[in-house]
């Protein structure tokens, strides 16, 4: 398709048509950790620049953070191996700059630490935490689960189930059931954390960026070999798809939602796919190298056609959201704001794809949550090959 309408100047101009096809006591460290394999190229100024902003990190606490997340993120598989069916989760200690494991065994210990690993001896392996998380699940599958319920997640932290509330309800008589019925199932820990109960992002037309599906208008989240992932709630299978200047731009091949939220969009009429996530001017367009997922506690940004480049920290994983069009599950929920049209969007952690965004509460002004669905469950249901660098 020829680029007609300068909307943008140099590779962003490029971008927007490419990528629109497209804590605790206990714990016990090693003496020290392995460095990341490879060379990791050196994160742009301006990428430095958006987390000392929204994280309130100097510029050399902002690269070595990166630097150490690299490094959990490489160490995680090696040490949930290393701790078998005494894994009790794991996450990202910021103050130490460490992966920090659970196990229920001190014998196992020892081998968690020599992958590089903090470890934290905890009561409850992932595999109970799991089993009591998904008899909540069944509820929420029966349409069982009341509004005032926001979501639950298992916390490797608190080795525990987190039930989040909307903030008043927690004397209803229906979340009170909910409660119980968890706290029958295994260890819960109950939060009031949402102002309000969570929604998806999607947005009415109102022109400027993105992609639109009728009448919404949503954000690309990755570009794969022959199109694009990102939120289903964005469209059904079968919808067409136009781009940012109106033009016809592919199809939904795939969608799912409730129960998930991805989607597969396939591109053809002259777009074309790279792979890059858009900055918009806040930071320099990233590059996108691969998928390596990030631990919980590690920094993440997401770019948006709404609110653009926001970073946050990744807070929850396998939480399941009550959307009051159904519960989604497998979500993983991030401090970062959003606000209706950055559905589908890019989460990213320096340059590794995390996953799209789906939805959440608050916004950018006064602050919020957002949940993203994981890019690599998007991949294998989809049999897709992310676009990388």
């Amino acid at each position: 398709m020829p680029r007609k309408i300068g909307v943008r100047a140099g590779l962003s101009a490029l971008l927007v048509l490419g990528t629109l096809t497209a804590a605790g006591t206990g714990i016990s460290s090693a003496m020290a950790s392995p460095a990341p394999t490879g060379d990791a190229p050196a994160p742009a100024q301006a990428l430095v620049d958006a987390m000392e902003r929204d994280l309130g990190l100097t510029e050399s606490q902002a690269r070595e953070r990166l630097r150490q997340e690299a490094t959990a993120t490489e160490v995680a598989p090696r040490a949930k191996r290393a701790a078998g069916s005494t894994f009790g989760g794991s996450w990202f200690d910021a103050k130490t700059g460490k992966l920090v494991v659970g196990v229920t065994s001190r014998e196992k210990a020892a081998a968690v630490r020599a992958t590089g690993a903090a470890t934290r001896i905890v009561e409850h392996s992932a595999k109970e935490l799991d089993a009591a998380k998904a008899r909540l699940d069944a509820r929420a599958e029966r349409k069982d689960a009341p509004a005032g319920v926001s979501s639950w997640h298992v916390d490797p932290r608190t080795n525990s189930v987190v039930v989040n509330l909307v903030k008043g309800t927690e004397r209803d008589g229906a979340v009170r059931s909910f409660l119980d019925d968890a706290r029958q199932a295994g260890p819960v820990t109950v939060r009031e954390t949402a102002a309000e109960a969570p929604s998806t992002f999607a947005a009415g037309v109102v022109g400027g960026d993105p992609y639109y599906t009728g009448n919404a208008r949503c954000s690309i989240g990755f570009s794969v070999h022959g199109g694009f992932v990102t939120a289903g709630h964005c469209g059904r299978t079968g919808d067409s798809v136009r781009g940012w200047d109106g033009s016809q731009m592919g199809q939904f091949q795939g969608s799912s939602f409730p129960g998930n939220d991805y989607a597969f969009v396939s591109t053809g009429h002259g777009w074309w796919t790279v792979p890059v996530v858009l900055g918009w001017g806040k930071t320099p367009d990233v590059l996108v190298r691969g998928s390596a997922e990030a631990p919980v506690g590690a920094s993440i940004c997401r770019s948006g056609s709404t609110t653009q480049w926001h970073c946050g920290q990744v807070l929850a994983k396998n939480e399941t959201v009550n959307y009051s069009q159904g519960a989604v599950h497998q979500m993983t929920k991030t401090s970062v704001c959003a606000e209706p049209g950055d559905s589908g969007g890019s989460f990213i952690s320096g340059d590794q794809a995390q996953g799209v965004t789906s939805g959440g509460w608050g916004n950018c002004s006064s602050g919020g949550e957002t949940w993203f669905q994981p890019v690599n469950e998007i991949l294998s249901v989809y049999g897709l090959r992310l676009h990388t660098a």
